[in-house]
């Protein structure tokens, strides 16, 4: 194993006892067919599970709509972003050479991505104690308040918080495509309403840029049709 990734399993404060999941956490798909978009599916949702058990702790006065709202703007791509910078992943990506004369190891997205890849990956190697862990010690240094409800609503949080205040599922999403180059790829993202059996759709540079623009065309239409009412 390189010395830079000797070095990344120092700041995590995990050593791999599988070294390919830390290599595959960090190989775009303009690298390699092995690449760590499955990991990164599995890593958003621990994420959110580790973030949430969090906030129940810390922030233990909070109603369950400010905590939601505090766990997105957790979640969020800038927030990924700047703890992947802190990190240090730009210097351990592995791209295509597309990508790497694009500057994809310095793309928010990327970088976001590639950081809950390695969440799942240390989930898959050690399980979800360790993930947690994790996860605390990524936002060790990140201010956990109650004002951080108070910041912009996403339109995936109003979209959640408006099904749930009519007593409604929450919404699932699903890529449907994958278009473009690898280092210029655009996201098709279906979101779905089970309990209406709904769909809208939203293109983004990212998978969760998708997933916002389509979580925008669901709550526009429900609202505009006034889904849900009298519920």
């Amino acid at each position: 194993m390189s010395a830079e990734l000797s070095a990344l399993q120092q700041r995590l404060n995990h050593s791999f006892a599988e070294s390919r999941l830390l290599q595959r956490a960090l190989t775009h798909r303009s690298f390699s067919a092995d690449h760590n978009e499955r990991l990164e599916f599995l890593g958003d949702s621990v994420l959110n599970l580790a973030v949430s058990g969090l906030l129940f702790e810390r922030l233990s006065d909070l109603p369950e709509g400010d905590l939601s709202r505090v766990r997105a703007n957790l979640v969020k791509q800038e927030t990924l972003f700047q703890i992947a910078l802190s990190l240090g992943l730009p210097l351990v990506l592995r791209l295509g050479d597309g990508e790497k004369r694009s500057g994809g190891h310095k793309r928010p997205s990327i970088l976001a991505d590639a950081l809950e890849a390695l969440i799942g990956a240390v989930y898959l190697d050690a399980g979800f104690d360790a993930a947690a862990a994790l996860v605390r010690r990524l936002y060790a240094n990140v201010e956990l308040s109650a004002q951080m409800s108070a910041m912009g609503k996403d339109p995936k949080t109003e979209l959640q918080e408006w099904l749930q205040a009519r007593k409604m599922k929450l919404p699932t999403y699903r890529v449907v495509a994958t278009l473009g180059e690898a280092h210029r790829q655009t996201f098709d993202v279906e979101c779905l309403v089970g309990e209406t059996g709904h769909t809208e759709r939203g293109i983004g540079a990212s998978r969760r840029a998708g997933e916002q623009a389509a979580a925008a065309a669901m709550l526009q239409h429900l609202t505009a049709r006034g889904a849900g009412h009298g519920r």
